[in-house]
């Protein structure tokens, strides 16, 4: 997933790529709207409003004009007033600094999933090819027919199916999956995608990318 990066503090900036490009993101970094309008169709804006050239809320409202791409407005301000202000203008989300990584990322994939249209259906289930994976209910179906999964079997998979085509790195998946505070084994990953494998063969391909991570494919 391709994320566009506004931010004209660099000590921010740069701990926030590290962050993103750690857990499997490509990101691009500018520091001023005009780079940002001219910036060449991202997945996802993450934008600060305090912008050297120019108003960040005139830079959402730009692109909102001819683009429909999510748009999360990160500052520093935490005035109530601002908050409307950005969504009314055609922001998705908002987050107030200071603020973590992971926090970023959740929000990155609820917009994602609130906007894409072919990731996500009306009663909120991710399919891809005939996979389907009932969030909420904590279900898989393959071809409509359940495919029982054990709850870190379930975690993975959710985790890949978010993100289809992407390459998510071993030390991503296991921070969103088990936690950033995992000592054990990075074996269990690969046992965990062994049985995805199995239990979703013909259906989905999980692919190896030596020395990176997994990237889910339709078989």
């Amino acid at each position: 997933m391709h994320i566009l990066l506004v931010e004209d503090d660099l000590s921010i900036a740069d701990s926030l790529r590290e962050g993103l490009i750690r857990y499997g993101f490509d990101v691009d970094h500018v520091t001023t709207g005009s780079a940002a309008l001219a910036a060449d169709n991202p997945d996802v804006v993450l934008l600060d409003l305090g912008l050297p050239d120019m108003d960040g809320l005139d830079v959402c409202r730009r692109l909102r004009s001819h683009s429909a791409v999510p748009i999360i407005v990160i500052t520093a301000r935490g005035d109530e007033v601002d908050t409307v202000a950005g969504l009314e203008v055609g922001a998705d989300d908002y987050v107030a600094k200071p603020f973590g990584v992971r926090e970023i990322i959740a929000r990155i994939r609820a917009v994602t999933r609130r906007t894409s249209a072919t990731a996500q259906d009306t009663e909120g289930r991710l399919r891809v090819g005939s996979v389907e994976v009932d969030t909420a209910a904590r279900r898989v179906f393959c071809g409509g027919e359940e495919v029982p999964l054990a709850p870190k079997e379930f975690d993975l998979l959710s985790t890949l199916v978010e993100r289809p085509g992407t390459v998510l790195t071993r030390e991503s998946l296991i921070d969103t999956v088990w936690d950033t505070h995992w000592f054990g084994s990075t074996r269990t990953l690969d046992v965990h995608v062994a049985a995805l494998r199995q239990k979703l063969a013909g259906s989905l391909t999980i692919t190896t990318v030596r020395g990176v991570g997994f990237r889910l494919d339709r078989s």
